[in-house]
């Protein structure tokens, strides 16, 4: 009897020891996760995809707005169209790109995490390996500042829409906005360069205007670009974000930092 009580007392202090080699193991591995730049990294893929898909259909939208109401003759906006499609052929490639680059980023962040987790902060690197930190250091911060140009530029649309819409919403109550005649209310797509002035009829006016505002285009494609504006705001931020742990695990392998708490970026 006192055999077999004495071998279950050692099965059950291995399968406690087991269980916790492997609790130690999971710490362990959760220590050296990248956190900021896995947090980064999805926000920079909803940021993306979200000023890509929806920026996409908002621009088909407005195409289509123009030629049903402000520019009928297709001659006119053949310049615009064409550019429609070439910014639509950039979206694909942007959100190629910031795929590859942002799984590119993650893959870095958890082997220079890896690299500052090694015992006693023995561990080597390359000057080869310091290059290539350096180099994505730069790179995103190139693209952190192209980035800030897109999302002015996405802001755009969203004023041009926003114009509209405001001018329709005096035409729906015009006593309450003092204009007593509302077919003088008009908005001009010709000033804001999207098409020429010798363009027609490139202006509307009054109940014509209030009925483009009701569509369902009109009141889509302003959503989307609001979005598509937000997407952009949330790809910046995750530039950054990606910015400032690069720079610090390369500041760490630089200097040869012994600090664990290097290893959460």
């Amino acid at each position: 009897m006192k055999p077999a009580m004495e071998t279950a007392a050692e099965e059950n202090t291995e399968q406690s020891q087991e269980r916790k080699g492997c609790f130690e193991c999971c710490i362990k591995c959760l220590g050296g996760v990248p956190y900021a730049s896995l947090v980064a990294t999805i926000l920079c893929f909803s940021g993306v995809a979200l000023f890509c898909g929806c920026g996409h259909v908002a621009l088909a939208g407005t195409v289509a707005i123009l030629e049903q109401h402000f520019c009928t003759n297709t001659s006119d906006h053949t310049l615009f169209r064409e550019v429609i499609q070439l910014m639509q052929y950039v979206i694909y490639g942007i959100a190629s790109f910031f795929f590859l680059y942002g799984i590119i980023l993650l893959a870095e962040g958890f082997y220079t995490a890896s690299e500052v987790k090694a015992l006693h902060g023995e561990f080597k690197t390359s000057a080869c390996g310091q290059c290539i930190s350096a180099m994505f250091v730069f790179l995103t911060y190139m693209l952190g500042v192209a980035w800030l140009g897109v999302f002015g530029f996405s802001a755009v649309p969203v004023f041009m829409f926003y114009n509209i819409w405001s001018t329709c919403e005096v035409i729906k109550s015009p006593q309450t906005n003092g204009t007593a005649n509302v077919e003088q209310i008009c908005v001009d797509i010709r000033q804001y360069g999207i098409i020429p002035w010798n363009a027609l009829p490139g202006k509307i006016c009054g109940s014509a205007l209030g009925n483009i505002c009701n569509t369902n285009e009109f009141y889509m494609s302003y959503i989307l670009f609001i979005v598509a504006c937000a997407g952009a705001g949330a790809t910046v931020i995750a530039l950054l974000i990606y910015l400032m742990a690069i720079t610090y695990n390369y500041a760490v392998l630089k200097f040869k930092s012994r600090e664990d708490s290097c290893t959460k970026f």
